[in-house]
């Protein structure tokens, strides 16, 4: 038994993507000893929370309490888990469960991310065996399986931590798995609250050249105070399409409009280039590609979706090694329904962090 409640912030209809959050309690997945409970301190807010409130990717489980990038203390910790103890700061992020089995051909080698035997993100997914409904991090208390419970660095802020933990990951992992690193050209599209982690880790990772592309000239000063070499305004750069043809090496796409410029981006890449999306957006909806623009230079379209433990502690240290420093902007939770406003008008530069109040006073 314990001697706290679940309590959090819980979405109960698609309306509540418009800031109608209720308060409340809900019933955890039933304890097991490969599981670590969380007081939150921290929990990013991401573009998925808003996709899921409001049924975008598909029915919401209502109630739903949203948030995947946790961060707090370890206040009670399984008898299965060992590299985590109670009172280490520790964080959770999009991924809750995999099958963890010997002879998964994904789990088995470190791509836990990709496992197709079981997938349980931290909310909105029902466990194996009847064992309960998983719930995020806007809120009180977190219980998650100790394998995708990570040390937070000593040396990293909980409010830089936790972002990184879906947004930093959903960066970093297409980027490290495609040679990202010294003689690579590479270009952000859409440079949010995803696409200033491309931004940020590029160039940690070495990159020749980054290019932040959005649709404005208005965000150029920021992109390049964040660290990019250029910037391309696609609503505002006349031809830009042509006039930085076959520049780019790599390029990750965060944008989640079925109407963005994608023929665009692929003139961008040069021969035996590789765009990535990781923007999803609502029913999954991507622009008709043209098959002549990926044949005649021999490239890629591809996907990414965040990434295994191990690439989540790796890119961890190299925020400390690198002295990365996301832009973010703390949020109390007590106003997390007017921070998903917010979020979905386009306001935060670029990433909010609800501070639970009654655990960091």
């Amino acid at each position: 038994m314990t001697d706290y409640k679940f309590e959090g912030w819980l979405g109960h209809s698609p309306d509540a993507a418009q800031g109608n959050m209720k308060w409340g309690e809900f019933q955890p997945k039933k304890w097991q000893e490969t599981d670590v409970d969380i007081q939150i301190t921290h929990c990013g807010v991401c573009g998925s929370d808003l996709h899921t409130l409001k049924s975008g990717w598909g029915e919401t489980n209502y109630p739903c309490c949203v948030g995947h990038e946790i961060v707090g203390k370890a206040v009670r910790v399984g008898k299965e888990v060992k590299h985590v103890k109670v009172g280490d700061r520790v964080g959770v992020g999009a991924q809750a469960l995999s099958c963890l089995q010997a002879d998964c051909p994904d789990c088995s080698i470190g791509r836990e991310n990709c496992c197709f035997r079981v997938r349980v993100d931290t909310y909105n997914s029902s466990y194996p065996d009847d064992i309960g409904m998983s719930y995020g991090g806007y809120a009180d208390y977190n219980r998650t399986n100790g394998h995708f419970v990570f040390k937070i660095p000593d040396a990293l802020p909980s409010e830089f931590a936790a972002p990184m933990l879906c947004g930093g990951i959903t960066m970093y992992s297409p980027l490290r798995n495609n040679g990202c690193g010294p003689g690579k050209r590479v270009g952000i599209v859409g440079v949010g609250g995803l696409g200033h982690f491309g931004v940020l880790f590029a160039k940690a990772l070495g990159a020749e050249k980054v290019v932040g592309i959005s649709r404005k000239a208005s965000k150029r000063d920021e992109v390049l105070a964040l660290g990019a070499d250029e910037y391309i305004a696609t609503d505002d750069d006349e031809d830009w399409a042509n006039k930085h043809a076959r520049s780019l090496d790599l390029i990750v796409s965060t944008v989640s409009s079925a109407k963005m410029p994608l023929d665009g981006y692929i003139n961008l890449l040069a021969p035996h280039s590789t765009l990535v999306q990781v923007g999803a957006p609502d029913k999954g909806e991507l622009p008709p590609v043209n098959a002549f623009s990926l044949i005649i230079k021999s490239a890629k379209l591809a996907g990414s979706c965040i990434g295994p433990p191990d690439l989540i502690n790796e890119m961890l240290q190299l925020a400390v090694d690198k002295n990365i420093k996301p832009w973010v902007e703390k949020r109390p939770l007590s106003e997390a329904n007017q921070t998903v406003v917010d979020l979905a008008d386009g306001k935060p530069r670029y990433r909010y962090v609800l501070v639970n109040e009654k655990h960091t006073s």
